[in-house]
């Protein structure tokens, strides 16, 4: 079966409040648009149409590189005349199938199921729901066939009784779309073309129409506020939770976490709580990451604590490591087995050797430390120069003393000791004490100044 995915984005989201296209506000740090159109490729080799309006070229921008064609819809004038839109693109004996771009959170098997259905006339998606106020009911014959889609105000009390509700998602023969869309009328009350008169077309032609319903209200359900935006979020991220707690991770608070991207995770991770996952985070075995933390793009490898408070962004963590609490390691930062990053400490483009220690207050940046170092508190490499970046290098088992500024270009030997308090601008050899800073002075019998009335 060829599929063509039509998803419609044209609408500009008023409830929403906001200059941004609705379908780009982010669930799960993705924009709603791109969980729909990534939904869709996983149904196998399609052809994607999205049909813009609102916003359109921030759209286009924002997914140049998707693969997909982009269609715009001039006029806001119904469901039926945005799908049309992409008639141009449906290629001969395909199945198009119709999504939304502010419905983020259907299942592609929830849509290989509706595609399934579709084989002999079209399927639409309902969903049954407790309180179905508002939405258009689904109204089948004796044999379970759909016979109409009746709207709340011209049902009577026996449809308005019904809970099946009609989602808009509908997946019909290209062939039969192409010669109804076009037919459709606007001889109703706000003068559109709905898609779904083509269910009424099927039946008055003795076309079947198959409903398939969706098993959670929540997987087609769209976001047209904000609170329906952070109702979604929530539910995205509680089903990520019991994902992750059914694989063995401990989450010490299921409803306090935040994954926006990929968590990959190995046996025995405990997550405490108000973490948030970016991009993509892959947690060794036995990890430990202590409350308030956000990680993005790193990896983290058996073993290691990430303290209270700490941020990892593009860092590699290996074994046995012990970051934070309130430590920031910036990208290119790589840490091998048992070093220690401690609290109040920054890297960045930094390589920390095995075993090595830059335990508080300092800040390390484009260094590369050997194993075994010591680095004290206050310490910072002035890699900067207002213009370029240079290098600091800091051989095996040297100790660097607190409050030094190490000005690079600049080389610490093996085994080398930089006394507290030194500013180090030239190469310390190996075993070599170097100590730059003022001789200290005592004067007896210095007499504060007193203020003066």
């Amino acid at each position: 079966m060829s599929i063509d995915v039509v998803i419609l984005a044209a609408g500009k989201g008023t409830r929403m409040r906001s200059d941004l296209p609705k379908v780009l506000h982010p669930i799960g740090g993705v924009p709603m648009l791109g969980r729909v159109i990534a939904s869709a490729k996983q149904l196998g080799e399609v052809e994607i149409t999205v049909v813009i309006g609102h916003g359109a070229d921030l759209v286009r921008e924002q997914f140049a590189d998707s693969g997909v064609k982009f269609v715009e819809q001039a006029e806001q004038l119904g469901t039926g005349h945005a799908v049309a839109q992409a008639i141009p693109n449906f290629r001969r004996g395909s199945t198009v199938l119709v999504l939304y771009g502010d419905v983020p959170l259907v299942k592609t098997g929830t849509l290989q199921s509706l595609l399934s259905a579709s084989d002999k006339g079209p399927a639409l998606l309902s969903v049954e729901m407790a309180n179905p106020a508002g939405y258009g009911r689904i109204v089948r014959d004796d044999a379970g066939r759909v016979q109409a889609i009746c709207e709340e105000k011209d049902a009577d009390a026996d449809t308005l009784a019904i809970r099946e509700v009609n989602t808009g998602i509908l997946a019909a023969p290209a062939d039969l779309l192409s010669q109804w869309l076009p037919e459709l009328s606007n001889d109703n009350a706000q003068g559109e073309y709905y898609l779904t008169d083509v269910v009424a077309r099927s039946v008055n032609e003795n076309i079947p129409v198959t409903g398939v319903r969706a098993s959670d209200p929540l997987e087609v359900a769209g976001v047209n506020s904000r609170a329906q935006q952070a109702q979604l979020e929530r539910a995205l991220q509680h089903g990520r939770a019991l994902a992750l707690m059914n694989a063995g991770v401990t989450l010490l608070d299921p409803a306090r976490l935040d994954i926006r991207g990929g968590l990959e995770c190995g046996t025995d991770v405990s997550i405490d709580i108000n973490c948030v996952f970016e991009g993509e985070v892959v947690l060794g075995n036995g990890v430990q990451v202590g409350p308030n933390c956000l990680l993005k793009n790193c990896r983290l490898a058996d073993g290691t604590t990430v303290e209270a408070n700490s941020i990892i962004e593009d860092a590699e963590v290996g074994q046995a490591c012990t970051v934070g609490p309130f430590a920031r390691l910036r990208p290119g930062t790589q840490l091998a087995d048992g070093a220690k990053v401690g609290n109040f400490v920054e890297t960045k483009k930094a390589q920390i050797g095995r075993g090595s220690k830059v335990n508080h207050l300092s800040y390390v940046g484009d260094a590369i430390v050997g194993e075994g170092v010591n680095i004290g508190a206050g310490t910072i490499t002035c890699n900067y120069d207002g213009v370029n970046k240079f290098t600091t290098e800091i051989g095996d088992g040297a100790f660097i003393g607190s409050n030094t500024a190490l000005v690079a270009p600049v080389k610490v030997g093996p085994g080398a000791t930089v006394g507290a308090g030194s500013t180090i601008t030239r190469e310390v050899s190996t075993d070599e004490l170097a100590v730059a800073r003022g001789r200290q002075r005592n004067i007896s019998g210095w007499q504060r100044p007193t203020k003066k009335f």
